[in-house]
């Protein structure tokens, strides 16, 4: 059996989602290659931060392992992000009303609204928000921002808290673009942070169509707090292919997968 490096990792990740923790050795003699090709596989899997390298395999990675800081997620898989913005603009109609979270991936969005015409965004993240103003001022698109209110986060450059929630509740949304900590089938919908994790809740809950944005880090991945189980969206957009073992669970629960 000759498999491809991508390949053989898909089957590891796909392993590992079903056991929690995969062995070096094992994995070598039921893909036929090397020990140190598997440890380079896992090594390869761990800089994209799908799991944990551990003594003797690896272990899927938990919200333990934390998230970097905002300035130091926007330099992470840059052209991956690029695309998935591209292609969640696209679905991003004259006269809607979303949301737009805080996440950098949901940043690249806001590049990509050249043309659109009387669109409604509700935010809390400062840097998205900055963003969309100069958009505005350029004439990029027509519409307006809404900036929610509340309590500034540093790390999470963002606002959340009660006063973020309770002019949430005032929106009716036609979408809700999410860019999550993690997303898996058993887990769910998940991010790192308490706060941004309720707001994204509360407007996913607001929302008819919820669209998760989701670099090939987070697919299989499970973060701190959940935002709602996996049924809880409408389409999911990533720079990966879709995972093997999902496509039966995604389309039982009508959850559909655009590949960016």
């Amino acid at each position: 059996m000759t498999l491809l490096a991508e390949e053989r990792q898909q089957m590891i990740l796909r392993q590992l989602e079903e056991t929690g923790k995969v062995k070096v050795i094992p994995l070598a003699q039921q893909l036929e290659v090397s020990n140190e090709t598997i440890r380079r596989d896992l090594d390869a899997l761990e800089e994209q931060r799908k799991l944990k390298r551990v003594y003797g395999g690896a272990v899927k990675l938990t919200h333990f392992d934390g998230e970097p800081s905002y300035t130091a997620r926007r330099k992470l898989n840059q052209e991956g992000k690029q695309a998935i913005g591209r292609e969640a603009a696209r679905l991003l109609q004259d006269g809607d009303t979303v949301f737009m979270d805080t996440g950098t991936t949901v940043l690249e969005m806001t590049r990509n609204l050249t043309g659109r015409k009387n669109i409604t965004i509700v935010t809390n993240s400062l840097p998205t928000a900055s963003a969309l103003l100069q958009a505005l001022s350029l004439e990029q698109f027509t519409g307006k921002v809404i900036m929610l209110g509340g309590e500034i986060s540093v790390q999470q450059q963002s606002v959340s808290g009660i006063l973020a929630h309770e002019l949430l509740k005032q929106f009716t949304l036609d979408k809700a673009f999410l860019s999550v900590g993690g997303i898996s089938p058993a887990q769910g919908i998940t991010d790192y942070d308490m706060n941004e994790s309720l707001v994204s809740r509360l407007a996913a809950g607001q929302a008819s169509e919820v669209i998760l944005l989701a670099d090939h880090s987070k697919i299989g991945s499970t973060a701190f707090c959940q935002i709602a189980p996996l049924q809880g969206a409408d389409v999911i957009i990533s720079d990966q292919e879709l995972p093997g073992g999902w496509k039966e669970e995604l389309e039982r629960i009508g959850v559909a997968w655009i590949k960016s």
